[in-house]
């Protein structure tokens, strides 16, 4: 099948029939190097038909630290994955390294989506930023990674994304059972600074709800990176 753009560089989050999404992040040192990474990816993929077999999309983002690109994909399961890591990811990746040589693929981790929420119903606006936050728990624990979420939405409370500028949150949690992923469509990377820093109000200010998530047992690590959506692919039709 022809590998077609999504508009606005953006995958459908609510998409059904995903069964995993694998995220993974690539280092590639500059702006200019990011950007011609991402051309090398299009061309790479526009090469060839869409691998068959069980992949939904297949979107790229470009980090606003001006050297790594975020690479979100959507699979029917984990066997699409590993069938594609088989069959069709070597080719590509080599032709993306031969354009750009270099390329430092860091990290690859596998979650289900767990909970959405948006900001208001049939929301429109178009996500100029995608801010990815992570948290890291000290051991494998399905019934700690939902209820660490569901606090998040109790600490947000009715409107997942409240503040001006927030669109939607997504999150994910991973096959080990040792991570969160929340996968935030904003506005702008203003937008969200601004919601950082809102006195009194800000997302994780300092009231009881989210302060019970900040403290929640277990979390040994995280981070909050903004990316904006640089590359969407899926199959025609």
């Amino acid at each position: 099948m022809t590998v077609v753009d999504q508009p606005h560089a953006r995958p459908d989050l609510l998409r059904p029939g995903v069964g995993v999404v694998t995220v993974s992040t690539w280092r590639v040192g500059t702006p200019e190097r990011q950007k011609a990474a991402v051309e090398a990816i299009a061309t790479a993929w526009h090469a060839r038909d869409w691998p068959a077999g069980g992949l939904l999309s297949y979107t790229v983002h470009t980090g606003e630290d001006g050297d790594t690109l975020l690479h979100y994909a959507q699979w029917t399961g984990e066997e699409a994955y590993q069938h594609f890591v088989r069959t069709h990811r070597d080719d590509r990746n080599a032709e993306i390294d031969a354009a750009v040589p270099g390329i430092e693929r860091v990290a690859l981790h596998t979650y289900t989506p767990y909970r959405s929420g948006t900001a208001a119903p049939g929301d429109t606006r178009i996500p100029g930023c995608v801010v990815v936050v992570d948290v890291e728990f000290d051991g494998p624990d399905a019934d700690r990674q939902r209820a660490w979420v569901d606090a998040v939405f109790d600490a947000l409370g009715d409107e997942p994304a409240p503040h001006p500028g927030g669109i939607a949150a997504h999150f994910h949690t991973g096959t080990d059972g040792t991570r969160v992923l929340n996968y935030a469509e904003w506005e702008s990377a203003g937008a969200h600074r601004a919601a950082l820093a809102a006195p009194g109000d800000g997302i994780g200010s300092a009231t009881p709800l989210w302060q019970r998530v900040q403290t929640w047992p277990g979390v040994t690590g995280g981070g909050v990176r903004r990316y904006t959506p640089a590359l969407s692919l899926t199959a025609a039709g």
